[in-house]
């Protein structure tokens, strides 16, 4: 039976030779909310706005509607997200915020292929990713395609190979520890009640942790802390491996803390958060940073993996988590190869919302981790790596 879904659309359409359309949709368990805007191209500002609920849990979401007009004028540029939760997040509603974001990333990605239709006309076989490149060093579309071409007939391109904490080589974009060696760790799950959208208990999180094999879980439940009680008792009762973590809400997206016992309520901007966790000796990893980004192709989008790195966001975090339960097996090799290419560790979590999603993704220690401390000194070693943990097992089960 289907207990929980969130399903997020952007669409942007060309509305005349100056203008984007775009329209937004947010949908799941519990509300149901629609933006539609108009941005101007050449100058990328937010010319019309408008919202509506098409599903509530409370009278006072419909109070969030008007502060949607304080978004016109506004500059699509590399602050828009931070104004956007300043204002709209803070005195109006999250959920808003985050879809208007969504649209402004869209917009701007549409822009950005309308401006490369019209410099075809100067040179018809320019290619997407090369008119990014151009975009970017301040190149003319011509001069780019020269560098290009001259660039393709001096060397052959292949795949890059890194080297694993242990050592190892891998081509892939998932790199992992081989073997069974190791002490493997679900570092991403959410329990209820404290995390609302999930459906297991912490309970049954454990209890099928330990049926798989895996060696501990992490309790990370959004912008909930456990107390160190509550997991001494959790520990005692099921005789395993349980760690405290929290998934806080920055203003550039999710991530894993740990370490940290300051009880985060509503959206901190991510320099806060930086600071908070850094005061506290801990952990940060950015989690699942690129889920439904890559609804299109990335040479759609202009995203390749050069200018995704370059998101303010990876600045801030110690760790990118490289797979995870929740995305798509594309979205996970973009993050894995960022990271790769930003020389930051990769971990990998299951974010399980149901017992039987814990393990999917784990993460493999090179040491045997007993407490938060043991956690924290581990992760800043970088002697891990992210595993497809039950497919794995089953493998192995299987024979194979």
């Amino acid at each position: 039976m289907l207990t929980f879904a969130r399903n997020k659309l952007v669409s942007v359409a060309v509305k005349d030779r100056d203008t984007l359309s775009i329209q937004a949709v947010l949908d799941d368990d519990l509300y149901g909310l629609q933006i539609d805007l108009c941005v101007g191209l050449s100058n990328p500002e937010i010319l019309t706005i408008a919202g509506k609920w098409n599903r509530r849990t409370t009278p006072e979401c419909y109070k969030a509607i008007p502060f949607l007009q304080e978004m016109r004028g506004e500059r699509l540029d590399a602050k828009i997200a931070e104004r956007i939760h300043k204002s709209l997040g803070r005195k109006g509603c999250r959920h808003f915020a985050n879809l208007l974001i969504e649209c402004c990333h869209a917009a701007t990605q549409a822009a950005r292929v309308v401006r490369w239709e019209e410099a075809k006309k100067a040179v018809a076989d320019l290619s997407f990713e090369n008119f990014i490149k151009q975009e970017a060093s301040g190149e003319s579309p011509a001069r780019a395609q020269i560098l290009s071409e001259t660039a393709a007939r001096g060397s052959a391109s292949s795949p890059g190979r890194v080297k694993t904490p242990r050592g190892e080589a891998t081509g892939s974009g998932q790199a992992g520890l081989e073997g069974e060696e190791g002490f493997v760790i679900d570092l991403h799950t959410h329990s209820f009640p404290a995390s609302s959208c999930s459906s297991a208990s912490v309970d049954e999180l454990i209890e099928e942790a330990k049926r798989i094999g895996l060696n501990g879980i992490c309790l990370t439940d959004h912008n909930h802390v456990w107390s160190c009680e509550q997991v001494e008792d959790l520990r005692q009762k099921h005789d395993f491996t349980i760690l405290r973590g929290n998934e806080i809400t920055t203003n550039q997206g999710d991530m894993l803390v740990f370490g940290l016992d300051k009880d985060i309520r509503g959206i901190i901007t991510i320099e806060e958060l930086r600071e908070e966790v850094a005061r506290a000796g801990g952990f940060m990893i950015a989690a699942h940073p690129f889920r439904g980004f890559l609804t299109f192709s990335t040479v759609q989008l202009g995203l390749t993996v050069e200018t995704a790195a370059q998101r303010p966001l990876f600045q801030q975090v110690n760790a990118v988590e490289a797979l995870n339960g929740k995305v798509t097996e594309k979205e996970n090799g973009f993050a894995s190869s960022v990271a790769r290419a930003l020389g930051l560790p990769a971990t990998g979590g299951s974010d399980a919302h149901l017992a039987a999603e814990v393990g999917a993704y784990a993460t493999r220690f090179s040491v045997e981790i007993r407490t938060e401390a043991e956690l924290i000194e581990a992760l800043k070693s970088g002697e891990y790596a992210p595993v497809a943990f039950r497919s794995q097992k089953a493998a192995k089960a299987a024979g194979h």
